[in-house]
């Protein structure tokens, strides 16, 4: 584990042609920073499975410090035998996921703000203690020859709010704007629709959220359609 900008949120290495060292320090394996919290710690062991090596670690989740989710991504050795520095993902080892089928919110692996993953029943997790300005990140999302509709499940608050949908980047131009409707109660689920400029290829998604109040809406998984369907 290291210490980075102040917080022990990384795995990193060092390497050295004898057992007990001298030790030399090679860089940071994966960055565990916007986790809920990204500021505990992080540990974890190198594998090799079936001539492919991998990096399993954990993610801080809930908002505390003894809920955590093991994590797992693939790295790569370079010929002088540094390893280069992989980003966390919702996809893991395995390849990106398939944009029609329903991808739950807690699999974000990326959360800026208050959101938070919590639980919400003894079997399910969601995105909640929303507010202005979050966001939430899934890497990544095959979205094939093209969608043009997304579909959210969503408890709103007690205000009105808006969710986009934002892809690559945080900061790009929304591809859909889903208002949420106010009057809720948190615990009333509705699943909301909009349209989607036509998204080809693999893609991260970002989910931003817009509004006043401290807790805005809840959100437990989203989708994307062909065509309305």
């Amino acid at each position: 584990m290291l210490i980075w900008a102040g917080r022990p949120t990384c795995i990193g290495y060092s390497t050295s042609n004898k057992p007990m060292g001298p030790f030399k320090y090679g860089g940071v394996i994966v960055d565990n920073d916007h986790c809920d919290p990204g500021v505990w710690n992080n540990h974890g062991s190198i594998v090799e499975f079936k001539g492919k090596w991998y990096v399993f670690y954990h993610r801080s989740t809930h908002g505390c410090y003894t809920m955590r989710k093991a994590c797992i991504e693939p790295i790569t050795f370079n010929e002088d035998g540094s390893i280069n520095e992989v980003e966390m993902t919702t996809q893991g080892a395995g390849g990106p996921l398939n944009a029609v089928q329903q991808i739950d919110a807690e699999k974000a692996c990326l959360l800026y703000g208050n959101v938070k993953i919590q639980a919400c029943a003894s079997d399910n997790e969601e995105l909640g203690g929303i507010r202005n300005d979050d966001k939430a990140a899934y890497k990544y999302i095959d979205f094939g020859e093209g969608m043009n509709q997304v579909s959210i499940r969503v408890a709103p608050g007690l205000k009105e709010s808006r969710i986009e949908v934002v892809i690559d980047h945080s900061w790009g131009q929304p591809v859909s704007n889903i208002q949420v409707p106010g009057k809720g109660n948190l615990k009333t689920w509705d699943t909301l629709t909009g349209a989607i400029k036509n998204v080809k290829g693999v893609h991260a998604v970002w989910l931003r959220f817009y509004g006043d109040g401290e807790d805005l809406c809840r959100v437990d998984w989203f989708r994307f359609d062909k065509s309305g369907k």
